[in-house]
């Protein structure tokens, strides 16, 4: 075996003694706090929302369209053995209809899906990347908060507001029986 030169030696010690220190120390927690996004587009528009409000993202999904319907009511599809009705996201939200919507996102706090055209990836970002929109702006309900991302900002769009939507829209379509 060959003799490595002494600095060399020293280097090849401290490099395998701090390897060797690292699976004995305790891990450090992250302690930045960031927010995970699924950036899309909504009416050419740079969008997103918080995967934390979603269960599944799809693309390409058969859409079974049902007769009369609510506003944005696309239909029915099958996720995991659970028959949902999709929404279209965009109408919604106020946008014009998405001509072609290939992706839908299951939502976390209810059987419904929402249909949109474009996924364009995940975000990670700081909380400070995330800010309020301006007291002017509030009036589009389902867009309280904006995304900083390269360059850009995107719209946030909160599922939870838009479920509330859909639920209103329900009650109004069938209306309980009077007793």
């Amino acid at each position: 075996m060959t003799e490595l030169p002494s600095g060399l030696s020293a280097r090849v010690a401290e490099l395998r003694l701090a390897f060797d220190r690292s699976f004995a120390e305790r891990p450090t927690p992250d302690t930045t706090v960031s927010e995970d996004l699924l950036a899309i587009r909504l009416g050419g528009e740079p969008s997103a929302f918080r995967l934390a409000e979603t269960t599944g993202l799809f693309v390409d999904k058969k859409i079974t369209p049902m007769p009369g319907g609510s506003h944005g009511l696309l239909g029915i599809a099958g996720f995991r053995g659970v028959i949902v009705p999709v929404y279209d996201l965009q109408a919604i939200i106020g946008y014009p209809a998405a001509r072609t919507p290939r992706w839908l996102v299951m939502m976390a706090a209810a059987p419904v899906a929402l249909a949109f055209e474009a996924f364009e990836g995940h975000l990670r970002l700081l909380r400070d990347a995330i800010l309020p929109r301006d007291a002017s702006e509030q009036a589009r309900k389902y867009l309280h908060e904006f995304a900083q991302t390269g360059g850009f900002v995107r719209s946030i769009v909160h599922l939870t507001a838009v479920l509330d939507a859909i639920r209103a829209q329900a009650r109004v379509a069938s209306p309980k029986e009077e007793r």
